[in-house]
């Protein structure tokens, strides 16, 4: 069975102003002395974050306890310092600049980057799905990239912003608009060309190596996986868990000739979106949810989302029959169209009850296990 991994970053907020609160420093030298979770823990780039990069697993079943465990950790540190632990793609309140974690390389991004690292205040999630090899990748990441407005709709958890209801589902998808490598990635022949062309970005516009490449999917540069980076961090884990069950099955539909699916997962040369086109259905993904139109990521138009995600289902039901993750890939969505994105969920939170109904919708769902 397929391999993957999840990364989730988490960030501290003051209780009352849900600002960022620089405490992830002391919750990181924490963590990581739990033998548990030294491996796992990560300190980000700010000094209100940290992330689980977590082990690799088979099962779904296994990652959601994982996840949750790891969740209930960061949320004892959260008590620990009397603030709010929050997995969003952005907090709702921020001072003009963060405080940058204290390593080289983050303050070098600082330098090259000033003022866009004003707003780029953002948790995301990001799943890895492991891959033969990088050409298998590349021929994966070549279809995925069709899918990231459909992924981005299901996944819009950031619509409050310096205090404020911005109207998007997903403002940090927004956000990250503004760096030199952003959106939907190009079309590759191979991994040749994919290295090829990564290698001729390093050193142009802030980009000092790989790492800093923010396509919303790309081959990992470190482990042999492709990655997709459009989520927001999720509420709560069964969602984390629900996408990296989607994009499994997108991939395996690709790359595991056994499925003879990999032509039903991507549009003919007709229907295929230029990357025009992918990059302006993103930001309409970001804007919009699931609550209007969607770009089908085999029509490749605008449909209704209810009928987009029909579709999906049907065309990676072979891979998620095979993975046995067909009922909770069903289940899931059923919630997610049920209860709403997390966008849609602070939305109404906020309206209802301002920053102090926001702060129960976290903590009421940060280690929620189902």
């Amino acid at each position: 069975m397929t391999t993957f991994g999840v990364e989730e970053e988490f960030v501290f907020l003051d209780r009352e102003t849900l600002r960022p609160a620089d405490v992830a420093d002391g919750a990181f030298a924490h963590l990581s002395a739990d033998p548990r979770w030294r491996p796992l823990a990560h300190r980000e780039f700010l000094a209100a974050q940290v992330e689980h990069a977590s082990a690799v697993f088979t099962r779904m079943s296994d990652a959601r306890e994982a996840l949750v465990d790891f969740r209930r950790g960061v949320a004892a540190e959260a008590d620990r310092y009397g603030v709010v632990a929050a997995s969003v793609g952005c907090p709702p309140d921020a001072l003009p600049f963060p405080t940058i974690t204290d390593t080289p390389r983050y303050q070098r991004i600082v330098h090259d980057m000033e003022g866009v690292v004003a707003d780029h205040q953002i948790q995301g999630l990001h799943v890895h799905v492991g891959i033969v090899d990088r050409d298998a990748g590349v021929r994966a990441l070549n279809a995925v990239r069709n899918w990231l407005p459909l992924l981005s709709a299901l996944t819009g958890n950031s619509p409050i912003w310096r205090g404020h209801d911005t109207g998007y589902e997903s403002w940090r998808n927004v956000g990250q608009r503004r760096w030199t490598t952003a959106g939907c990635p190009p079309e590759f022949r191979d991994a040749a060309d994919y290295d090829r062309r990564l290698e001729r970005l390093v050193g142009i516009g802030g980009m000092k190596d790989r790492a800093i490449i923010m396509w919303a999917a790309r081959l990992s540069a470190h482990v042999p996986t492709i990655e997709i980076r459009i989520a927001d961090a999720q509420l709560e884990a069964w969602s984390t868990v629900l996408l990296a069950a989607v994009f499994r099955a997108l991939v395996d539909s690709v790359i595991d000739t056994s499925l003879g699916a990999a032509a039903s997962v991507v549009p003919t040369t007709e229907a295929a979106p230029g990357p025009e086109l992918l990059n302006a259905a993103l930001l309409h993904s970001a804007h919009s949810g699931l609550d209007a139109l969607v770009l089908d990521p085999v029509l490749g138009e605008l449909r209704p989302a209810l009928e987009v995600l029909d579709r999906a289902q049907a065309l990676l039901a072979p891979a998620l029959d095979a993975s046995g993750d067909a009922e909770l890939v069903a289940s899931g969505l059923a919630r997610l169209l049920e209860q709403g994105t997390g966008g849609s969920r602070q939305r109404a939170a906020f309206a209802a009850g301002g920053m102090p109904a926001l702060r129960e919708l976290y903590t009421s769902t940060f280690t929620a296990a189902y």
